[in-house]
């Protein structure tokens, strides 16, 4: 995989960078200074493989997923044109085989996905110097492999990815709880990085007043409090269905000290990249907004219209069965642009049962670019959708459901009603697309073992990654993992001892 080595800058696209900045500014994008870097496509292919960051943590997935980029690129079938990251400043990539045309287009639409970073709600609480913090998650987890062996510590995070979507990804945001559920773990003794972590309860402390701050028998005087309080309550534990199974690992999981540092540091990275997920038709739909908006009035020479028209067609294009979030997302922030625009919100304008005096409404509100900005700033979209997406809008761009036909052994159109569609969108948005888990025991039976629920809304879990999964988790938390579950309209639970698995009816 090739390393990213620096290749200078040149002042022709310095320029242009300074140009579509000031277009940028000029229409209220507030963003982060931003540091563009030019690089060529194994370069290019190299940090998107690393998520971004090429100072990530070693792991053999990184590799695995530049072959496949790199192969996409080769044969034709795929080209990143843009890459840029959250953080303060933001980084950019420039591929240098684009044409001038599409760096002018990249700059402006990597411009509107900065402006999205810093003012969106949801990306308010996630790392700003996340550049430095992998770098630094890097290096942590290096000299875990200088002590303990690459194959062990990559076993180990191979375990730990394997549940990395096992997060509360509402979290950040909310307070679902009075009382954080306290960890019980064993009492702990003298320990080193070779012992068992010091349960939660430590103190934030620099590394060299940690001793001071968090001593060994006070650590390990509290975990035993904890213990003993939880047996005299015979409590169920955790108190609250936990979502954020990764930290409840984390904190009651007999852990070693490298062990649990590996894994809190997946889980801060799971964190740090979910409102991506949760944002998507949003983030693109506002970049892809905002770079057509400069070029068709400001960037655009006549000598670029052909190569712009050609690259901005295939970004937006919607081939059959398949879901463009840029084009969604464009297309509802125009829709709602207009909507604001003529003053076609509100309690009279819902009220009104003409259609015709409907479609000539205009009020000369003018409140179009104020409302995106608005959106922009608050929703997500799962409420994005949810708030926005009309029957009208669904007609105008034929939108329609598609599922899967046993009989003909393909996919094809299911429907094209309104509640339909907009029920299929919001099921695939909510948990970000991802079943809603949850530890309900960590004590199952009073054997230390660990049973967690799957709120089915529907959709079954598919078997083969339920049981890998448990695995996985079986190997984290060192006892029986076990999920109830609904498969085939009838409650089970899935179980892992270890050794083999074994699936039962649910108990009533």
């Amino acid at each position: 995989m090739s390393q990213v080595r620096e290749i200078p800058f040149p002042p022709h696209l310095a320029e242009i960078q300074r140009q579509m900045e000031g277009h940028a500014r000029s229409y209220g994008l507030d963003f982060f200074p931003t540091i563009f870097e030019l690089v060529d496509c194994d370069q290019l292919n190299a940090v998107a493989a690393y998520g971004g960051f090429p100072t990530r943590y070693p792991h053999w997935r990184w590799g695995m997923e530049y072959e496949q980029l790199s192969k996409g690129y080769h044969y034709g079938l795929q080209k990143i044109y843009e890459l840029v990251i959250n953080n303060d400043p933001c980084y950019a990539y420039l591929m240098t085989s684009n044409e001038i045309t599409d760096q002018k287009m990249v700059m402006a639409h990597v411009y509107g996905h900065c402006d999205f970073f810093k003012n969106n709600l949801w990306f308010a609480h996630t790392n700003r110097k996340m550049m430095d913090q992998t770098a630094n998650n890097g290096n942590r987890i290096r000299r875990h492999m200088d002590r303990y062996g690459v194959d062990t510590v990559e076993t180990f995070i191979d375990a730990c990815l394997s549940i990395e979507d096992l997060i509360d990804i509402h979290a950040p945001h909310i307070k679902r709880h009075d009382d954080k559920p306290e960890p019980v773990r064993q009492p702990l003794g003298q320990y080193d990085e070779d012992d068992e972590a010091p349960a939660s309860g430590k103190l934030k402390s620099k590394d060299y007043m940690d001793s001071y701050i968090n001593p060994k028998h006070a650590l390990a005087a509290e975990a035993e409090a904890r213990l003993a309080k939880h047996d005299q309550a015979g409590r169920r534990f955790p108190t609250q269905p936990a979502r954020d199974v990764m930290s409840f690992v984390m904190e009651n999981a007999p852990l070693k000290a490298w062990q649990a540092d590996v894994l809190g540091i997946i889980r801060d990275e799971a964190y740090y990249f979910a409102p991506q997920a949760q944002t998507k038709i949003m983030n693109e739909g506002w970049a892809s907004y905002w770079h057509s908006t400069i070029m068709t009035r400001h960037g655009m020479a006549p000598s670029d219209l052909i190569c712009y028209c050609d690259h901005n067609a295939g970004t937006l294009s919607t081939a059959g069965g398949r879901f463009n979030p840029y084009k969604i997302g464009v297309e509802l922030y125009r829709d709602i642009e207009e909507r604001w625009n003529r003053g076609q919100f509100g309690k009279e304008y819902d009220d009104c049962d003409d259609l015709d005096a409907k479609r000539r409404w205009d009020t000369k509100a003018g409140l179009g670019r104020q409302k995106i900005f608005e959106v922009r700033r608050v929703y997500n979209d799962l409420t994005f959708i949810d708030s926005f997406l009309t029957l009208d809008f669904c007609r105008r761009h034929r939108l329609f459901s598609f599922g899967f036909n046993q009989g003909s052994d393909q996919y094809e159109i299911e429907s094209r009603e309104f509640p339909l569609i907009k029920e299929r969108l919001l099921f695939n948005l909510t948990n970000a697309g991802r079943p809603i888990i949850q530890i309900v025991d960590g004590n199952y039976k009073n054997r230390g073992e660990l049973y967690l629920e799957h709120l089915h809304n529907g959709v079954d879990l598919q078997m083969n990654y339920a049981r890998d999964t448990l695995t996985n988790l079986c190997r984290l938390w060192a006892r029986p993992v076990h999920i109830e579950t609904t498969l085939d309209n009838a409650k089970v639970v899935l179980s892992y001892d270890g050794t083999q698995h074994t699936q039962r009816a649910c108990e009533a």
